[in-house]
Parts: structure tokens; C-alpha cells; sequence
């Protein structure tokens, strides 16, 4: 068991660098001076809906109060019963001089409803710049302006950004989950970046019309669980660039139960699974509390264990600290760490048990066509 515990305690480390150096680039990612558009193209922001959510309506006027001359947001259904129409309604009373066109269609086909509901959105759109963004993004007054800075330098396809967890109320589910957001995913992702990758972050996904036409248009993402991740490599396979914008929204976190947020965590988890299988196992390395914990159990609590468990929970808490400093986010309580960073193993374990995920309402296979094996039959720019 020693040399167990000890490998244990080596994986321990490693994730504490990870988790130091995913703070390091969340300092640097904030403190950078974000660079002015030279130019303000029309933008149409596409908002596919699906019933009422925590936190919707401040969600939807947060993108109708943008600092920006000329926007369209279009909103978009497919049940003209769905409860969403109910609060786009409060909205467009909140505000009358927004351009706001709301679109409740169910024809186009797909088994991604998200996919179809942005087929039927598009021909509503007036601009030929396009954001794609979700329900649930809270985004600040220069949102669009930063991701016209992002968009507009030569080669560019697709802009994107980062985003923060802003949990629905105060339970421990949503804590968490924003937690496993602003901690996790965001400095993972900036480290992902460092490395070389350009991903796609399906959260804010903004384009020009042509390039989404190059790249397939949607008709090419409807069969998709991650059509965020498909679009971002359709635009990578014309030569584009997929560049990060300097904004940070947040986005809601719903779930007020444990095991409703694990069976979210779990759709991710798969899909992210089917598509990148070497790099998700590699992620089991950002936890470095349950691999000291682990380093505990199987050296009987031998004290250099306890000891690099003080350590880890610790330094752990410190980055986190970090980041919610450098993003100007309330701090995150230490002692939800241990449990963090557990819960995040048992996703991990749990999405190799299957590839069936559940979303808004769907039940779907986590890979759909395997991606890999797809030809994206695109031409290069």
C-alpha cells in the first residue's frame, strides 16, 4: 500500500500545479487591458429557449441592456405554450426600444432541439454577425463589444468566452456547481488554451453568417449533444482562428439538489468523454484533495499524508481565492473543497458507465455520430 499512497501523493502534487497554474492565467486573463473594436458591425444575438428557468429574466434583459448602437436579439421557442414566452413578454415590457424579435416555430428537423430552434431562429436575424448564446448567460454592458474586438482581427472565425457559475440560490448544490464552473472548467479551459487548443465554449459562440454557412450552418450540428464543440471544429478546419474574448459573463446554475446537479455534471462529463476520451481521463488529475485523501487511506494516515491533505486543502483554497479575486467574485467557502473535489471523481467514474445523458427534457447517446470518424466535408478557407 506505501508505494500506492505514494503515487497517490504524486498525483496530489501534480494537480496542485495544475490548480497554481490555472490561477496564474486567470490573474494574467483579468488584468489584461481589453482592446476596443475598431469597428461596430450590426449583431443579432441568438436565444434559444426551453421553459422557465432560476434567474431567466435577469438572464434576458442582462443582453437587452447591452452598451452597443445597433443589435437585434432574437428570442426563440418551439411550444407556443412554452413559459419562456411568458417572461421574453416582461422583458420587452422592460425594455420598449430594444429590437427584439421573438420566434416560436417547431418545423425544422433534428434530434438536438437546441439546433432546431436556432434553424427556425435564423432567418430572423437582420445582421450578418451572429452570438449564439444560451438562456442562462448573465452578460455585462460591454458584452458585445468585446466580442466584436475578439472577432475582428484577419482570421478569425468564431469569438467565445469564458464564464463564471452564478448559482440560483444558496444551497449547497448550486455552490458547488458554480464552484465546479469558476474553479474548474474556467481555468481549465484557459490552461487548455496555453497548451495550444482553440475550443469552442458553447456558452457565447459569436460568428459571421458566411462562416457559419462554410462551415455547414446548423443543418450540419443537428443530430449533435455538443454542437458547441462541433461548430468550434467546422470553423477550425477552414483556417479560422477561435478566439477568447475579454468578457466574462456568468451563467445560472440551477440545480438546488445534489443529485439534479450530478446528473447535469454527468451530461458533461460524458460528452466530453466521447469527445476528447485521453484528455478527460487526464483530467482526474485537478483533484488533488481526493488523491490526498486517497494517499491517506492507503497508507493507514500515516502523517506525511495528513499532512500534504492540510497542505492540499490549503493551497487548494488559496487558488481558488485567486481566481475569485481576479474576477471580482464573492469568495468561495474552503470547507466545500473536500466534498468539490469527490464529487467530481464520481462524475468522472460514473461517466464511463454508460453514454446516455439527459437534457432538457431529451434523453440522448453522449457521442451521437462519433465525431472522430465524421468527415466534416468543408473547405478550407
Amino acid at each position: 500500500m506505501g508505494a500506492l499512497a505514494a503515487i497517490a501523493g504524486l498525483f496530489a502534487l501534480i494537480g496542485l500545479g495544475l490548480t497554481g497554474a490555472g490561477a496564474v492565467l486567470v490573474r494574467r486573463f483579468a488584468a489584461a487591458p481589453p482592446s476596443e473594436p475598431r469597428a461596430l458591425p450590426g449583431i443579432s444575438v441568438l436565444k434559444p429557449l426551453y421553459g422557465d428557468e432560476p434567474l431567466l429574466e435577469e438572464a434576458l434583459a442582462s443582453v437587452c441592456a447591452q452598451d452597443y448602437p445597433r443589435y437585434q436579439v432574437v428570442f426563440g421557442v418551439q411550444d407556443p405554450a412554452d413559459p419562456a414566452l411568458q417572461v421574453v413578454r416582461r422583458v420587452q415590457a422592460r425594455f420598449p426600444e430594444a429590437d427584439i424579435a421573438v420566434v416560436v416555430d417547431d418545423s425544422a428537423p433534428g434530434a438536438n432541439r437546441k439546433v432546431a430552434n436556432l434553424t427556425n431562429m435564423l432567418p430572423a436575424a437582420r445582421h450578418d454577425v451572429l452570438v449564439i448564446a444560451d438562456s442562462d448567460v448573465h452578460a455585462a454592458r460591454d458584452y458585445l463589444r468585446r466580442l466584436a474586438a475578439a472577432l475582428e482581427p484577419p482570421g478569425s472565425g468564431m469569438a467565445t468566452t469564458l464564464y463564471v457559475g452564478l448559482p440560483a440560490d444558496g444551497s449547497l448544490a448550486g455552490r458547488l456547481g458554480a464552484s465546479a464552473i469558476t474553479h474548474g472548467f474556467l481555468p481549465g479551459a484557459l490552461l487548455a488554451r496555453a497548451l495550444g487548443r482553440e475550443d469552442a465554449l458553447g456558452a457565447t459562440m459569436a460568428l459571421r453568417r458566411e462562416t457559419l454557412t462554410a462551415a455547414g450552418g446548423f443543418a450540419a450540428l443537428r443530430d449533435h449533444v455538443a454542437d458547441d464543440n462541433l461548430l468550434g471544429r467546422r470553423v477550425r478546419a477552414l483556417g479560422l482562428a477561435i478566439r477568447l474574448a475579454a468578457t466574462v459573463p456568468a451563467t445560472t446554475v440551477a440545480e438546488t439538489r445534489i443529485a439534479a446537479l450530478f446528473r447535469h455534471e454527468l451530461r458533461w462529463g460524458r460528452t466530453i468523454r466521447a469527445l476528447a476520451p485521453l484528455s478527460y481521463a487526464g483530467s482526474a488529475l485537478q483533484y488533488p484533495l481526493a488523491w490526498a485523501l486517497l494517499a491517506v487511506l492507503l497508507a493507514g494516515g500515516a502523517a506525511w499524508t495528513v499532512g500534504l491533505l492540510l497542505a492540499a486543502w490549503l493551497l487548494r483554497a488559496g487558488a481558488a481565492r485567486a481566481v475569485d479575486r481576479a474576477l471580482d467574485l464573492p469568495p468561495d467557502a474552503p470547507w466545500r473543497w473536500p466534498l468539490r473535489d469527490l464529487m467530481s471523481v464520481a462524475v468522472l467514474v460514473a461517466s464511463y458507465l454508460g453514454d446516455r445523458v439527459e437534457w432538457r427534457g431529451q434523453r440522448m447517446r453522449a457521442a451521437g455520430v462519433p465525431l472522430a470518424a465524421e468527415p466534416l466535408g468543408i473547405k478550407r478557407a
